[in-house]
């Protein structure tokens, strides 16, 4: 029977008819169901078993995520017939060339919006780690010789990091400016004393942040550093919605900006707050009526200003009740609206 076969004997000449028997999928291993690779159209119908799988959106693909030694960043890779576990080193394919990287997530079937993924060349072995063991040690010299090489030139430019292709005949030269630079005589310099390829390219303080890595506020790694594909935009308003100190020091990250956490949460702050009265409205409590002064949104209570009691009472959101008219502001707060 065809889901019983073992996973090195799926050729092309073995496929099974769409007309033919429709295979057991209920009684095959998981490890047989990966190797079912519907990348024809023929062979989609085989799995229409399988309803968590929209075929009309997207193409299934064996798909791995990479983690580039070089670069840092995460992609999707088409990983073909290999069957790949985490922390595998592999040699993927690069715009720029081949490249090493780490696979943090194993093997999985799912849909891709193209078909067109970059692919995993093959698994690494002792070969390509002897050459990354030597690429280390040239780059190591090239970022020196560089630095000596910019203040030669005197260049406003800081050198964040140089990669070296797997390859060894071209190499990456990462700097942050504050503007455009004009570093031209460094090329040439740099590719006559090192014999290689060299490329400049200018990147954001974020970007020198996932680099670099390092430590949060928080103790753990940088979040762009760990698991972060794109930079989110942030805002000031989240930390607003969070009723966190507006100190830059207290919600601004190690590049300066703001951090890339406060949109982890953003939206559940959103949605609690909706269910919650604004601060400044009025509202009946169990002490008499008073004003919402502050509230905590995840705790869901809030600190009400009442005339007979001194400083702010806390309260559930369940024990006030709102007071008709009660978002009307007052003289004061009137009076500074008309000024803005």
């Amino acid at each position: 029977m065809w889901g019983e076969r073992s996973e090195s004997s799926y050729g092309e000449s073995d496929k099974p008819s769409p007309d033919g028997p429709r295979p057991d999928f209920e009684s095959m291993t998981a490890e047989q169901l990966v190797f079912l690779k519907p990348h024809v159209a023929e062979e989609n119908t085989l799995l229409e078993d399988f309803p968590e799988y929209d075929f009309n959106d997207g193409t299934l693909m064996d798909l791995v995520e990479v983690k580039l030694n070089s670069s840092g960043s995460l992609a999707l890779y088409d990983c073909q017939d290999m069957i790949l576990e985490k922390d595998d080193i592999v040699i993927v394919e690069t715009g720029r060339g081949l490249a090493l990287g780490k696979v943090v997530v194993p093997t999985t079937r799912r849909k891709a919006k193209s078909d067109k993924l970059s692919r995993v060349i093959r698994k690494a072995t002792s070969n390509d780690m002897r050459q990354r063991d030597r690429n280390i040690v040239k780059e190591e010299a090239a970022y020196g010789l560089c630095r000596e090489s910019i203040g030669r030139f005197k260049l406003a430019m800081k050198l964040i990091r140089v990669d070296y292709l797997h390859g060894g005949n071209k190499a990456v030269f990462y700097f942050s400016a504050d503007g455009r630079v004009d570093f031209r005589d460094l090329v040439r310099e740099l590719a006559k004393r090192l014999h290689i390829r060299v490329e400049m390219r200018q990147i954001g303080v974020r970007d020198a942040s996932r680099l670099l890595g390092g430590l949060g506020a928080c103790g753990l790694r940088l979040c762009c550093n760990r698991h972060i594909r794109e930079f989110a935009p942030v805002s000031i308003r989240m930390a607003k919605d969070q009723d966190l100190v507006l100190n830059p020091e207290k919600v601004s990250g190690l590049c300066g900006r703001l951090m890339c956490c406060l949109a982890y949460e953003d939206g559940v702050y959103r949605e609690e707050a909706k269910t919650m009265p604004r601060v400044g409205r009025r509202v009946m409590t169990p002490k008499g009526e008073g004003r919402i002064r502050d509230r905590d949104v995840l705790k869901r209570v809030v600190r009400v200003q009442i005339a007979t009691e001194p400083g702010l009472v806390e309260f559930q959101v369940s024990e006030v009740e709102p007071v008709s008219g009660g978002d009307k502001k007052e003289p004061r707060e009137q009076d500074d609206a008309q000024k803005r």
